[in-house]
């Protein structure tokens, strides 16, 4: 492994008497009990120590990095002259709070606040907390140094280029935006320049995962999105060897886990190398364990390249393929209609042939989708190969997309509601003193009326429940396959099952619609389990924890075979009933499930095995009718611990949908009819 090269590094100084003492607040969430370093506040540090005129002059208290009580929080800052906010919206309410509390105790601080989260047109927003003395739009790092440099003259910040503010007087100002820094290695690396060195020291059992930039910039200008819209659309580059010496550092110092802040990771050809020794670092060193990134748009070969190669390594738990809408009057309407949805489909054929999972990502709500479109389009990606994982969010507005302007919304009439920003499979913590952040979610349209979309997110539950946790997938994959009926029409005899009938059906029918009205009123878009891990649960995976815990997954198939050998008939598929029946058996006894201490034997007339394993690779799929056994393992990974269970199966399977057991089929030959 490489050393970073000297010349890389900060000089770190002795501050001078008189110095400026300057607070940084990052507050991320925590994932799983890890903590992101504070990258964006980092860079201004570094920034300010490398190009300062006198360096010495300031003095940076150690970086607030996580939520935690606004009074500590207050008590940590309050020796600052200056406190810088890097905002979002995971942590806008509670930066305005500490603000406000530092400026009731020392109203002599300055409030500096910077970040996605600034509104771009802000004079309400400043208005609304005037413990805010400067808002900073767009890169910081340049406007940060000049306004530390006049400090403690503020009335020289008026003139600043890219800021706004409030004078004493009353007066709004809001300045043109600075020029975007063209060359990024004017920006010392935070990890080459020690700026994490004190944190990690001072919090040696935290795990951290590392955020890291290798471009800025986005050329593409989704509307739900503020990436594109506050780049500019160019795309500026960091040094790659600066970037290969930041991987040997992620390496040294053992993080597992980065999250790339790129935009489209694949873009640049250079990407190929960068993958590739990421790739080559991980085996030299085992770390880091995961590299996350967002793929490239309409690059095909180099987005195939690039994560295949993160694949291969064992960088990644699955490739992203964010399409957001299959509709081209949707995607007309949030100006994606550049993208080449061809790209997404080839892409997903070529991961799907090589064995590499990919999962896609759905908006829920976006303008001009409709019910109709939006399952023809989920229909549409499961008869392209999708089987892994359809993720399907649900829209909220950010304010500096173009989606946040009331005027945009007006045209197509959407209606949102506040409320809790909840992590999927996250924590409930509550604090004695903290503030809840939030966000507008989208509930309706004019083209997706207030019943339609919960109708649309009960489909998507659904979906989810029946075929990506796998828990019916082997059934609907062999009759969408044989006799062609469509996934949306399986999936919508579920949705519309007789209560007198199906009672178990009909109920978890009627919790997916008590938890979308739950959403259309301002209530958590995931469900909290006191008892399943006491975490925030997707509807669908709840359910799938529930049938287990009360024991009903026996009454559940019973009912599901049931339900779909009758929609078959009613559809006249000519499908022989015993081949479905034996489907759902096959795909019951691969669930895995806790307590489980002896292997299983499936004897089956059919193969299923194979015929479901090849339309999940992408294959030409022909159902053989063989009698054969399938001997599933369920002996060398098991649980006698229910929440681990909960932990590792479901919630850790999310992505790669690895909620079912490994199978062998055996053929019954002459010799081995003996023995079964």
């Amino acid at each position: 492994m490489s050393t970073p090269k000297a010349a890389g590094s900060i000089t770190q100084t002795v501050p001078t008497s008189g110095a400026l003492t300057v607070g940084l607040v990052q507050i991320n969430n925590s994932f799983s009990g890890q903590n992101y370093l504070p990258y964006s506040v980092a860079l201004l540090q570094t920034y300010v120590q490398k190009n300062s005129a006198d360096p010495a002059r300031y003095r940076f208290l150690a970086p607030i990095y996580k939520r935690m009580r606004i009074a500590d929080a207050v008590e940590m800052l309050k020796d600052a002259d200056l406190v810088g906010f890097s905002t979002y919206v995971w942590n806008g309410r509670i930066s305005l709070e500490i603000a406000r509390r530092l400026k009731v105790l020392k109203p002599g601080i300055s409030i500096v606040f910077g970040g996605p989260h600034v509104p771009d047109q802000p004079e309400a927003f400043l208005r609304a907390n005037p413990q805010i003395d400067l808002a900073v739009h767009n890169e910081g790092e340049r406007t940060f140094l000049k306004l530390l440099e006049a400090f403690p003259d503020r009335t020289s910040w008026r003139v600043l280029a890219g800021v706004s503010l409030i004078e004493a007087n009353g007066t709004f100002v809001r300045n043109p935006n600075i020029d975007r820094v063209r060359d990024l290695d004017e920006i010392p690396s935070p990890f080459l320049g020690g700026a994490f060195d004190e944190i990690m020291a001072a919090n040696p059992d935290e795990s951290w995962i590392g955020l890291w930039e290798t471009n800025r910039g986005c050329p593409f200008r989704c509307t739900f999105c503020d990436w594109g819209s506050a780049t500019a659309a160019k795309v500026t580059k960091f040094g790659e060897e600066r970037l290969f010496h930041e991987v040997d550092w992620f390496a040294e110092k053992k993080i597992e886990y980065i999250f790339c802040c790129d935009a489209n990771f694949g873009i640049q050809k250079r990407d190929v190398d960068i993958a590739n020794y990421v790739a080559d670092i991980k085996k030299q060193t085992g770390f880091p364990v995961a590299l996350s990134v967002q793929n490239t748009k309409n690059a095909t070969e180099r987005a195939y390249e690039t994560q295949k190669i993160l694949s291969d390594a064992g960088l990644n738990k699955g490739v992203a393929l964010s399409m957001q809408s299959v509709d081209m009057t949707t995607l007309e309407a949030i100006k994606r209609d550049n993208i080449s949805l061809g790209t997404y489909m080839e892409l997903q054929r070529r991961f799907t042939r090589d064995k590499v999972e990919t999962y896609s990502d759905l908006i829920l709500g976006l303008p001009g989708e409709t019910y109709e479109s939006f399952v023809k389009g989920v229909d549409l990606l499961m008869e392209n190969g999708q089987h892994n994982r359809i993720q399907f969010n649900n829209l909220s507005i950010l304010p500096n997309a173009e989606m946040g302007d009331p005027a945009y919304q007006a045209k197509y009439g959407m209606v949102t509601v506040e409320s809790k920003i909840i992590n999927i499979h996250g924590e409930r913590v509550e604090l004695d003193d903290d503030v809840p952040e939030v966000q507008d979610l989208v509930i309706a349209t004019a083209a997706t009326p207030l019943d339609d979309w919960r109708r649309t997110r009960i489909f998507c539950w659904m979906t989810a429940l029946l075929h990506f946790d796998k828990l019916f997938q082997i059934p609907l994959i062999l009759a969408h396959g044989i006799s062609g009926i469509s996934y949306r029409d399986m999936i919508e005899a579920f949705m519309g099952a007789d209560p007198e009938r199906f009672p178990m059906i009909a109920e978890i029918n009627a919790f997916f619609e008590s938890e979308a009205q739950s959403i259309q009123k301002g209530g958590s878009e995931y469900v909290f389990s006191k008892e399943y891990l006491n975490i925030f649960w997707p509807a669908d995976e709840y359910i799938f924890v529930k049938l287990t815990a009360e024991g009903k997954f026996n009454a559940f198939y019973a009912e599901a075979g049931k339900l779909l050998a009758e929609t078959l008939d009613a559809r006249s598929s000519g499908l022989p009933l015993e081949i479905v029946e034996e489907a759902v058996r096959l795909n019951h006894a691969l669930v895995h499930q806790p307590f489980v201490q002896t292997d299983l034997k499936v004897s089956l007339t059919y193969d299923l095995l194979d015929y479901w394993h090849k339309v999940r690779g992408g294959e030409q799929a022909l159902l053989r009718k063989v009698p054969l056994v399938v001997e599933i393992d369920r002996k060398s990974k098991p649980y006698a611990d229910f929440q681990a269970w909960c932990r590792e199966i479901v919630w850790w399977g999310n992505k790669k949908g690895a909620y079912l057991y490994s199978p062998r089929a055996l053929e019954i030959t002459p010799e081995l009819a003996g023995h079964y």
